[in-house]
């Protein structure tokens, strides 16, 4: 029997980096938390303790942070790939890299009818995210985005139904054509290439989902996520495939029948476990091939 090193690799996970852009009186904050891995020629790191060919977890920590102020944070997807090129090329032993990076909105603290300069709230609304992969260098490099939002709790008090499912022994849930339904959704979408204006397509594509959320008449949850995912990829040719994974956060209507007290659908008790999980991609027949893209990104079918 044969023993070897398997796949592996390393890096600098959660940098909370937060830059502040100050070269006019109007500042303007970028909040994000950077997580680095780097794979490819670490055999003898693991095997024989030789660390020849590895860059430190260290100074790929100070490479964002110096990257941050000398190069300055745009778009979340713009400074992972700038990272992940600069890493393959710096490391002796690197042949690709993973940049994963949230970001952590702020909106400025209304004044007088107008946002303050320099004074901000945290927004809530989800969390923006992006995972880098590149593989390789010059003609040879394949980079991979897959950008996304997570921690998105939606809710819609009506225009919800959920009937007609098959039945066993053991179903005991009621049959219903008006219901309460909630999630706290993550979406994660693949672009088929790099020559995208990142946060205006990000903007776009958070509208889109909220959009169908709301006016989608929905039959069950997996509808609404495929006509999410639908009208995102019908409105962003940019995008090759959108996947969901969307727990179901159940509102029951709480019984007050045992007090004499009439609940017309007004009272509900929020349980939050267990919950049904729905998971569903939607994606282009003609789509390119994700290779790499969605290395590390647990969570999704």
């Amino acid at each position: 029997m044969a023993i070897q090193l398997g796949p592996n690799q390393y890096g600098k996970a959660e940098n909370r980096l937060v830059r502040v852009h100050r070269d006019s009186a109007r500042h303007h904050i970028r909040d994000l938390n950077v997580s680095t891995a780097l794979r490819g020629r670490f055999a003898d790191a693991h095997v024989t303790g030789d660390q020849k060919d590895i860059l430190p977890t260290d100074s790929q920590k100070n490479t964002i942070f110096a990257f941050a102020e000398e190069k300055g944070v745009a778009a979340i997807e713009d400074f992972g790939l700038t990272l992940a090129d600069h890493f393959i090329a710096r490391c002796p032993g690197a042949d690709g890299a993973r940049i994963e990076i949230d970001e952590y909105a702020w909106d400025r603290i209304p004044v007088d009818g107008r946002g303050h300069d320099h004074s901000f709230v945290q927004r809530g609304g989800g969390v923006r995210t992006t995972v880098i992969n590149v593989d390789g260098a010059g003609p040879d490099r394949r980079a991979h985005v897959v950008s996304g939002i997570r921690d998105l709790v939606l809710l819609k008090t009506t225009g919800s139904e959920f009937h007609g499912f098959f039945k066993d022994e053991y179903t005991t849930l009621e049959e219903t054509t008006d219901r309460v339904m909630a999630t706290s959704l993550i979406a994660r979408w693949r672009y088929d290439h790099t020559d995208v204006d990142w946060d205006e397509t990000y903007d776009s594509i958070r509208s889109i989902l909220l959009s169908r959320f709301a006016s989608v008449h929905s039959y069950a949850l997996q509808q609404t996520l495929y006509s999410m995912g639908h009208a995102v990829l019908e409105q962003h040719r940019e995008v090759a495939e959108i996947r969901f994974s969307a727990p179901n956060k159940h509102h029951f209507r709480y019984d007050l029948d045992r007090f004499g007290i009439d609940n017309p659908g007004e009272v509900f008790i929020a349980a939050d476990r267990p919950y049904g999980l729905i998971e569903a991609t939607v994606e282009r027949d003609d789509a390119t091939d994700p290779g790499a893209a969605w290395h590390g990104i647990p969570g999704f079918c």
